[in-house]
């Protein structure tokens, strides 16, 4: 048996041990690699199989001595860490490894645990519940802007433009000064004149044009225009009017509604819809919002150290899903192989760090609330899962439960359930 010093606890989340392994342990699994390296050993003068021990002892021995490391360093560390109750949440690091013939094995191991804390306070946190209604001008808002996407166009002839108007152009923009600027060009596009988003110039250049006519004028854009192609340049315009139309839009009225979708019989039925999906998405934000209040709150009150293992496993997983998300754009593997990932590491680092904080207050209050995971909570999550990546449901449980995805879902999910229960009572 293996003899060991009390853990130094060199701060909250780390701790060293010291062991000490029998010489008679020792010995014995010292005497079983040997023989194994005289089955295996191939050495000029003797038969494959009938070196003798003393001949590999000395041939091999530190080969031998690697392998007695690492056959009972990595057992006698995880044997004494249950012993004394140490979860060891990294790998070890040892160190004063003291191995000679006919004297125990010592060493030292450096390892990180999880921060033995109580959680504080997380009754006590009251936050302003979140007002998610809607008003009635915010349903017909948003029932305009369905009327705009539904919108016909009508040509116009016989007039020139006027305000209210919509001019089809074609348009060539050329920044001045700017030997190798890039030029700004559209076949077909619709200004309206005179409209509140539209920029002056051309409202002003097209204001009294009929089809067919071509104005150049010059467009001064500001420092702090949206687009910062264009912001603080100058570009002179050559447009072409190719047509003249006007915007029509449908009436608020109940075939409008039945053209919306065959759920809806009147104009009625798609406020309500517009008003119950306002409602939610209003609902969804300000609980998100009020959700981080709570955590600013509940790391004030519990500002635990965190093992620094998990904080680089973290951002293992938040620079997974950004290169995941890169890839879907289009970014192509070559090119993410040129980015700086030492400083992408070091941009993730704080929000990494939170996230482990939060993570392990809320599974101490899952623990103190007794709260659980049921096999339907896991199902619900795996069937939804399912229907957004399009795959069968049972492959992917499958698959999950192979990989390992599954566990941790399951955490999440009772971590989720930890913040719903400090959240409704921070908000009653």
């Amino acid at each position: 048996m293996a003899e060991t010093e009390t853990p130094e606890k060199t701060s909250s989340t780390q701790r060293e041990i010291s062991v000490e392994i029998p010489v008679e342990v020792v010995n014995r699994e010292t005497e079983a690699v040997i023989q194994k390296f005289q089955k295996m050993a191939r050495l000029p003068g003797f038969r494959k199989g009938k070196v003798p021990a003393t001949v590999v002892r000395q041939r091999f021995a530190e080969d031998i001595k690697t392998e007695v490391v690492e056959q009972l360093v990595p057992r006698y560390f995880r044997e004494e860490t249950e012993k004394q109750g140490l979860h060891p949440v990294s790998q070890p690091r040892v160190t004063d490894l003291h191995l000679h013939e006919g004297e125990p094995l010592k060493f030292k191991a450096k390892f990180e645990v999880l921060p033995d804390f109580e959680v504080q306070g997380y009754h006590e946190i009251k936050i302003e519940k979140p007002n998610v209604s809607v008003t009635d001008e915010e349903v017909e808002k948003t029932l305009n802007h369905l009327r705009e996407q539904n919108a016909s166009y009508n040509p116009v002839e016989g007039r020139p433009i006027q305000d209210g108007d919509f001019a089809s152009v074609a348009f060539k923009g050329t920044p001045q000064g700017e030997a190798e600027g890039q030029p700004v060009t559209m076949d077909d596009v619709m200004v309206e004149v005179g409209g509140s988003n539209t920029i002056p110039e051309f409202s002003e250049n097209l204001r009294g044009a009929n089809a067919g006519d071509e104005r150049t004028f010059v467009v001064k854009y500001a420092d702090d225009f949206s687009d910062q192609r264009l912001a603080g340049k100058s570009f002179d315009y050559w447009v072409k009017v190719n047509g003249i139309k006007t915007k029509s839009m449908p009436e608020l009225s109940d075939d409008f509604a039945k053209e919306l979708g065959a759920e809806f019989t009147s104009i009625d039925d798609v406020r309500k819809r517009i008003r119950e999906g306002m409602e939610s998405e209003k609902q969804h934000q300000a609980e998100h919002e009020s959700k981080d209040k709570l955590v600013e709150e509940l790391l004030s009150r519990n500002p635990i150290d965190v093992p620094e293992a998990l904080v680089e496993h973290q951002i293992d997983l938040r620079l997974e899903r950004g290169l995941r998300a890169l890839a879907q754009q289009g970014m192509k593997t070559e090119d993410m192989r040129k980015m700086d990932f030492a400083r992408l590491r070091a941009g993730q680092r704080d929000a990494a760090k939170k996230e482990v904080q939060v993570a392990l207050l809320l599974e101490k209050i899952a623990d103190k609330e007794n709260i659980e995971v049921t096999d339907e909570d896991v199902e619900k999550e795996v069937q939804i899962l399912a229907a957004q990546s399009q795959q069968a449901v049972e492959a992917l449980r499958q698959k999950l439960i192979k990989d390992g995805t599954i566990d941790r879902m399951r955490n999440r999910i009772r971590t989720d359930k930890a913040m719903d229960l400090v959240y409704n009572r921070a908000t009653q």
